[in-house]
């Protein structure tokens, strides 16, 4: 049974005409979770391109990227939603649909020249992932790669990624579905 199988449809949420895929049913399914991770790692130890650090959003972004950090080896940074973190943060505003957000990090969290891997669970619009490459590349860190599970190339979030020269992977999608 595929990663995309186990990922469930919730219609009209959060609001109506919106089909969203909860990646919740996944990662309790521990046959589930462990092809999410278990496929990331076998990409990432055998990936021509290194990277020395796991950045993860919140907060679906931690659960993959923490369990990713532990089998690569290497260290995860959080970025979180603003007044989350108890030191000196560097922050990023972003567009919404309707209004804006705000994320941060550690502004010692990254050495300059430092190389990342940004990891989430879904790829929409991209404003989020938009944001936290801002947020890295304030710091002085290049990114490597950004890993999803999912990614909703229909919303167009890929295409701005890519726009951007940001290398992009996903598990599964989710087209015109």
């Amino acid at each position: 049974m595929p990663i995309k199988s186990r990922i469930r449809t919730v219609p009209d949420y959060p609001k109506k005409g919106i089909m969203f895929r909860d990646i919740t049913t996944l990662i309790k399914d521990p046959v589930g979770f462990r092809l999410v991770i278990d496929s990331l790692t076998q990409r990432y130890m055998t990936k021509d391109q290194y990277f020395d650090t796991i950045v993860g959003i919140e907060a679906r972004g931690f659960i993959i990227g923490g369990a990713l950090s532990y089998t690569l080896g290497k260290g995860f940074v959080p970025i979180r939603k603003a007044g989350k973190l108890p030191s000196d943060v560097e922050e990023q505003v972003y567009d919404l649909e309707y209004g804006s957000d705000k994320i941060e990090i550690h502004k010692d969290a990254l050495a300059t020249g430092e190389k990342i891997l940004l990891v989430d669970d879904l790829l929409a619009t991209g404003g989020t992932a938009i944001a936290a490459a801002a947020l890295i590349e304030k710091l002085g860190g290049e990114i490597v790669e950004m890993a999803f599970i999912v990614n909703l190339p229909d919303v167009g979030g890929e295409k701005k990624l890519k726009a951007k020269k940001y290398n992009v992977f996903s598990l599964t999608e989710f087209e015109g579905e």
